[in-house]
């Protein structure tokens, strides 16, 4: 261990484990678990905001050989005890408020065996053990992460990241994104708060955080800013989501050349392009329009084609759906061999997305062939949610797509063909109360549209394109 007495962990302005304190609080709650049965490769879950406990559990799971699965703590219960039903969880970890949501219904997940709290008397038992063993032995190839994202069939689906996939992603970002050095100070808010940003600013220098477009927009438009110790930010790293141009003009005026931008999905997490601060600043400056909405350059090890129907890759300036391959591309789905050998053919990840890349090898990104919304940096696909429109008796079809939204990147909007007699603002009441019940909150619809028939092609597939248009600006009840 090379700086064994810095400050490894923060809470808020308090410091609270050195690189040596968490080594072994990991390495002793690794030995609880280990004591307690659980074997390599099992999955341990975590549903929870993030904390410091966080990171010291998620470290202990693969000290001992296990498999994290962190789930997000925004989800459904519905849709969390799916998840951790699929991944067949042994213990999970919660904070407060997702044990107060599970524990009445843990007797729906016969194969967990233990709920654990953080910050109760039962987490910190587990720091008891004196003797910690060394970290488990482990394969390149041995999953390490299963990450559940959303799919078009409406259940998410277990993305398998192995120990040499997590580290090819940290090669990524160090290479080809930002260099850490001794010092430098990572943000990992429980929630985003411009004032509790600028607040540790003012704290820990060289500060790096992530954030979602919507995050950069709503820093940038807060007033503190403008006095921040902004000497002390080292960069944003921004991504999983559109940023529009005028907003990262805008961002750039406001933090200077401190924006970096990453492109990814849940199958090869932030690391199949960048656009690194210099980058960036450079189309700022020559005023490249172009350069600034695209999503920059493959990272380093990372190869990115464009390619058509066939597989058969298109050349510059051509669009097609955008295929990757390399070293952080996932091991496949969890338990869903059809997903995994469509998603992988031929050796290349395929995206779902259509870009094109330019001669230089910059990619801008066009569409999302599987119409996924990204809200607020959340995924959303819209088959998820039309499936819980169409549980009401008094809706005939519903069709869900994103609109753009200054705040949020986009939001969601369904359009509705109600049955007969039904319809307008006291439908839209009870479908909102449904989404409420049935699925998680960032993915309930705003707005609706209630309309005589869906736009469709002669194959009798919707128009989303035409649907787009039409929900361009927000309705009138209808």
């Amino acid at each position: 261990m090379r700086f064994p007495a810095h400050i490894a962990v923060a809470r808020g302005k308090e410091p609270l484990h050195t690189y040596d304190t968490l080594a072994r609080r990991v390495a002793r709650q690794a030995a609880a678990m280990l004591n307690a049965g659980v074997l390599a490769g099992e999955r341990i879950a975590i549903v929870s905001r993030n904390s410091c406990e966080y990171i010291e559990t998620l470290f202990a799971c693969w000290h001992a050989g296990a498999c994290a699965v962190p789930i997000n703590a925004k989800l459904h219960p519905d849709e969390t005890l799916y998840v951790l039903a699929h991944c067949g969880a042994k213990w999970v970890f919660v904070d407060a408020a997702w044990e107060s949501a599970l524990s009445p219904r843990q007797h729906e997940l016969p194969h967990v065996e233990r709920v654990v709290r953080f910050g109760s008397r039962e987490y910190e038992g587990l720091f008891a053990h004196s003797r910690a063993p060394e970290p488990a032995a482990v394969e390149e190839c041995d999953a390490a992460w299963i990450f559940y994202t959303s799919g078009t069939t409406g259940k998410p689906k277990g993305v398998v990241l192995s120990h040499g996939n997590l580290r090819a992603m940290s090669n990524c970002f160090v290479s080809g994104v930002e260099a850490i050095d001794p010092g430098d100070s990572i943000f990992h808010p429980a929630g985003f708060d411009a004032d509790e940003i600028v607040e540790l600013l003012g704290c820990w220098q060289r500060a790096c955080f992530f954030a979602a477009p919507t995050m950069v927009k709503r820093l940038v438009e807060h007033p503190p800013v403008a006095s921040a110790r902004l000497d002390h930010l080292k960069s944003v790293v921004f991504g999983g989501g559109p940023m529009y141009v005028e907003d990262c003009k805008a961002a750039f005026q406001a933090l200077g050349p401190r924006l970096a931008q990453i492109y990814g999905q849940g199958e090869s997490p932030m690391t199949i392009t960048a656009m690194p601060r210099a980058m960036l600043a450079d189309a700022v400056m020559r005023g490249d329009d172009a350069r600034l909405g695209s999503v920059g350059t493959p990272q380093p090890g990372m190869e990115v084609r464009i390619a058509g129907a066939d597989d058969v890759s298109l050349p510059a300036g051509t669009v097609g759906e955008v295929l990757v391959r390399g070293p952080t591309v996932m091991q496949g789905y969890w338990q869903n061999p059809e997903a995994s050998a469509a998603a992988l053919a031929h050796g290349w990840l395929h995206t779902g997305d259509v870009g094109c890349l330019d001669a230089d090898s910059y990619l801008t990104l066009k569409d999302r062939s599987k119409d996924l919304i990204i809200s607020g940096g959340s995924n959303i696909y819209p088959r998820e949610v039309e499936e819980v429109l169409l549980e009401h008796p008094a809706v005939f079809e519903a069709a869900v797509v994103g609109r753009r939204h200054a705040d949020w990147g986009e939001e969601v909007v369904a359009v509705v063909v109600a049955r007969p007699g039904a319809g307008g603002s006291g439908l839209r009441a009870e479908l909102d109360r449904l989404c409420v019940d049935r699925i998680a909150r960032f993915k309930r619809p705003r707005d609706y549209y209630f309309v005589a028939a869906l736009p469709k092609n002669n194959n009798g597939k919707v128009l989303k394109t035409a649907l787009r248009d039409l929900v361009a600006t927000p309705s009138a009840i209808r």
